[in-house]
C-alpha cells in the first residue's frame, strides 16, 4: 500500500478506508493532499474484493475546507488546476461502482462538506458541524456543493446555507435530509461499521446499477452545465479585489 503524507488509506475485509490526516490544520486540503486523495480513491476503486468505501477525518475535523494559506497564493493556472482536480475527486466518489460512506467526525466545511455530499451516505457524530462558508471570503462553493445540495434539499435551504455561510448541527442536517444518521459521540465508528457490513452483503452488480442509475448527471441532465457555470463563477470571484482582501484577512487572522 502506498505511503502518504497527508492521508492514510487501508483496504481490509472488503472495505477501503480513507482518512484525512492533517489534524493540526483541521485536515484542510492543499494541493498535495488533493493529489493523494485522488490516488487513494483510484486505488480503492481498482482493489479486488472491495465492496464499500469509508471516508473520515482525524482529530476534531472531517475536513475544514481548503488550506486557505496555500489557496490565497495560487496563480490563475494553479487555481484552475485545483478546481479541475477537485471536480475529478468528487466524481471518483460519485461515479465509483461501490458505495461510499462519509463518517463525519467533526467539522465538515467548504470542500470538506462537498466531499461528504459526493458520498452515498453521510453518518455524522452528534457534535459535528457542517456548512458552506465561502461567502465570508467573497466566494461561492466551487466543487459542486450547491448543485449536490439541490438534489437533497429545497432551493430555499440551499440559498440559506450559501448566503448566510453558517455552520449547522448534525441533527439539523439530518432533519433536512442531508445526513442519513446521527451517531452519539464515541459511537460513530460502530454505526459506520454496521452500515458498511450491510452494504457488503448487497449484490455487487445491483449496487453498481443503482449507483449508475442515481448518479447526479443521470438524474439531472443539465448537472454538468450547472457545474461549468459554477466553476466559471468561482474562478471569476477568486480574482476580484474583494475576495483577495477577505482571503488575506482570514490568513492574517489565523496566523
Amino acid at each position: 500500500m502506498t505511503r502518504y503524507d497527508t492521508i492514510t488509506c487501508t483496504i481490509e475485509d472488503g472495505v477501503g478506508r480513507l482518512q484525512f490526516n492533517r489534524p493540526g490544520l483541521l485536515n484542510a486540503m492543499n494541493r498535495q493532499m488533493m493529489d493523494e486523495i485522488i490516488h487513494a480513491l483510484e486505488t480503492i476503486a481498482r482493489a479486488e474484493g472491495v465492496s464499500v468505501g469509508i471516508i473520515t477525518g482525524s482529530g476534531r475535523a472531517f475536513m475544514a475546507g481548503a488550506d486557505i494559506k496555500e489557496y490565497s497564493r495560487q496563480t490563475a493556472g494553479e487555481f484552475k488546476s485545483f478546481q479541475e482536480k477537485g471536480r475529478r475527486l468528487y466524481a471518483l466518489i460519485e461515479q465509483a461502482e461501490i458505495p461510499f460512506i462519509a463518517a463525519v467526525n467533526g467539522f465538515a466545511l467548504g470542500g470538506g462538506f462537498e466531499i461528504a455530499l459526493a458520498c452515498d451516505f453521510i453518518v455524522a457524530a452528534a457534535s459535528a458541524k457542517m456548512g458552506l462558508p465561502e461567502v465570508h471570503l467573497g466566494l461561492i462553493p466551487g466543487g459542486g456543493g450547491a448543485q449536490r445540495l439541490l438534489l437533497k434539499v429545497g432551493l430555499g435551504r440551499v440559498k440559506e446555507m450559501l448566503l448566510l455561510g453558517q455552520s449547522y448541527t448534525a441533527a439539523r442536517m439530518e432533519e433536512w435530509g442531508v445526513v442519513h444518521e446521527v451517531a452519539e459521540d464515541g459511537a460513530l465508528e460502530d454505526v459506520v461499521t454496521g452500515l458498511a457490513e450491510k452494504l457488503k452483503r448487497r449484490p455487487r452488480q445491483a449496487v453498481k446499477a443503482i449507483k449508475a442509475m442515481l448518479e447526479p448527471s443521470a438524474v439531472e441532465a443539465v448537472f454538468e452545465t450547472r457545474l461549468d457555470r459554477e466553476g466559471a463563477a468561482v474562478a471569476a470571484l477568486y480574482h476580484t479585489p474583494e475576495a483577495m482582501q477577505l482571503i488575506e484577512k482570514f490568513t492574517t487572522k489565523n496566523k
